[in-house]
């Protein structure tokens, strides 16, 4: 079969899957596209079959297929080489048909991790690909997650890639269809340009927290902390030896959570507290955000702390 002739079959079974949304048709189009050496492109099919409540031929036999092929893939990989990272399936433009969504990256040899890190959309209407960029592309675990933020019953996406920093930092990102466009309505770079703190050892054994953005304060009690911690900073009286200050870590944690059992997710933010070095864990600020209508709004804000052995 000649590329004309291949192109032609290929555009049939997309037309089939518009038409119908069949597996079966998914997996002659994925067989069709690894007999025309287009691997990648058989691996989304794949990708796309396997979210089936009941894949065709079946699950084992396309696992088995998709291992092959991702074998393939490996000894054709080099490090300019594009591979899906990860993928789920949802509606995300609100026009009733699931579109496939990606995560796509290029992998650093003998690590795990990923450079160039794309957020790629497949219409589930037209089969077209639009990719959406990423301005902190690089990291480690890229993940995916579908669900509804703004409250217009259409799935949003949550991007959230580790830096792999010492402080346990993320990069997160919420891309919704709006207005008839994709656009990223949070990013972690704004979130931690806003959301600034001042944190400060205060006498008799307490550290002091100012959020700057929402006006509030909090106390921390530091007693949990053990004797040889304490009298590293406190003399007898529990007054400080020296000033200290400590920090808040940029983002790291960000969780949809529908807190209020509506259908319409929150992002639940986790910013670590340290002391006087970084692994001087005090606590974590926890920040609920909402969607305003506009753009993520804080909902509430509290500090937890860690326990102490009794």
């Amino acid at each position: 079969m000649d590329t004309y002739d291949i192109r032609k079959v290929i555009q049939y079974y997309y037309t089939k899957i518009q038409e119908t949304n069949h597996p079966y048709y998914w997996y002659c189009l994925a067989e069709t596209q690894v007999r025309a050496g287009l691997t990648n492109e058989a691996l989304q099919t794949i990708d796309g079959i396997l979210l089936f409540p009941n894949p065709y031929p079946s699950k084992q036999e396309l696992l088995e297929m998709q291992s092959s092929l991702q074998t393939v893939l490996s000894r054709e990989m080099n490090p300019n080489r594009t591979a899906i990272v990860t993928s789920l399936q949802g509606d995300i433009d609100g026009d009733g048909i699931k579109d496939n969504v990606f995560l796509t990256a290029n992998k650093t040899p003998d690590s795990p991790f990923w450079r160039n890190i794309t957020l790629v959309i497949q219409n589930g209407s037209t089969n077209q690909y639009e990719q959406v960029p990423i301005k902190n592309n690089a990291g480690y675990n890229p993940t995916l997650f579908l669900g509804d933020f703004t409250g217009n019953k259409v799935d949003d996406i949550l991007v959230v890639i580790d830096t792999g920093g010492s402080g346990g930092t993320i990069y997160a990102y919420v891309v919704s269809y709006l207005n008839g466009q994709l656009m990223t309505i949070f990013n972690s770079d704004t979130f931690n340009e806003t959301f600034k703190y001042a944190v400060n050892y205060e006498n008799l054994y307490k550290a002091k927290v100012n959020s700057y953005y929402l006006k509030e304060r909090y106390i921390l009690d530091l007693t949990y902390k053990d004797k040889e911690y304490l009298s590293e900073i406190y003399n007898k009286n529990g007054v400080l030896k020296a000033p200290i200050e400590g920090w808040v870590n940029p983002l790291s944690g960000l969780y949809p959570v529908d807190f209020n059992r509506d259908g319409i997710n929150e992002l639940d933010a986790y910013q670590r507290i340290a002391g006087r070095y970084n692994a001087d864990s005090l606590g974590m600020v926890q920040t609920v955000l909402k969607w305003n209508g506009q753009a993520f709004g804080p909902d509430r804000q509290n500090v937890a702390i860690f326990g102490g052995e009794i």
